[in-house]
């Protein structure tokens, strides 16, 4: 449950973002661009959902092994805005984002999608320190992305939760990878789609 003060800085976040609504309420949609990342594991057993079966209420219950997800995984930061996928970059386990690595796929984004934008970029991300590091916020000003403030615990203005992640992680489930560059190529037929 939030505290008063991260429900004071959700209010401001809302009105701050309805502004940029009221300024240009016809192509809000269209200068938006949001990112996040997420873990893609070599294996990642089945969702309890998936796993569930139809038995007799007096039938004994299967037993079942206790399966964890492999420690081989990526990382994969994705990009994108109403019209789809702009960026997609792929880090290894080890190395982490920190805010010149991030800084990097930010000039990326603005190289890989220069005639895109034509309008200020309207830019959300979450607040992880990679993010809301004084290097990036320089960056995101140098490159021209106006940056939509992004409260703490809430998951509700992370889209990529819930209109992208879900889907691919769903695609993903109880597959078995040996490599990166097969998880990196399941990942990416999928976003195709």
């Amino acid at each position: 449950m939030p505290n008063a003060d991260q429900k004071r800085q959700r209010c401001q976040s809302s009105e701050q973002h309805l502004e940029f609504f009221r300024r240009d309420p016809n192509d809000f949609l269209s200068q938006l661009v949001t990112t996040d990342e997420t873990w893609l594991y070599h294996y990642d057993p089945e969702t309890k959902q998936q796993s569930m079966e139809w038995r007799h209420s007096g039938s004994p219950r299967p037993k079942k092994f206790r399966v964890q997800k492999s420690a081989g995984k990526i990382l994969a930061s994705i990009f994108w805005d109403q019209d789809g996928i702009l960026l997609i970059d792929y880090l290894p386990k080890g190395p982490t984002i920190n805010a010149e690595y991030y800084s990097s796929l930010l000039v990326q984004l603005k190289e890989k999608r220069r005639g895109k934008f034509i309008k200020v970029v309207l830019f959300l991300h979450d607040n992880i320190p990679a993010h809301r590091a004084l290097a990036t916020q320089k960056k995101l000003a140098y490159l021209g992305f106006q940056y939509l403030d992004h409260p703490p615990y809430s998951p509700d203005l992370a889209p990529s939760d819930s209109h992208l992640f879900s889907g691919l992680k769903k695609q993903l489930k109880d597959c078995q990878f040996s490599y990166d560059a097969e998880v990196v190529a399941a990942a990416e037929t999928w976003l195709d789609g």
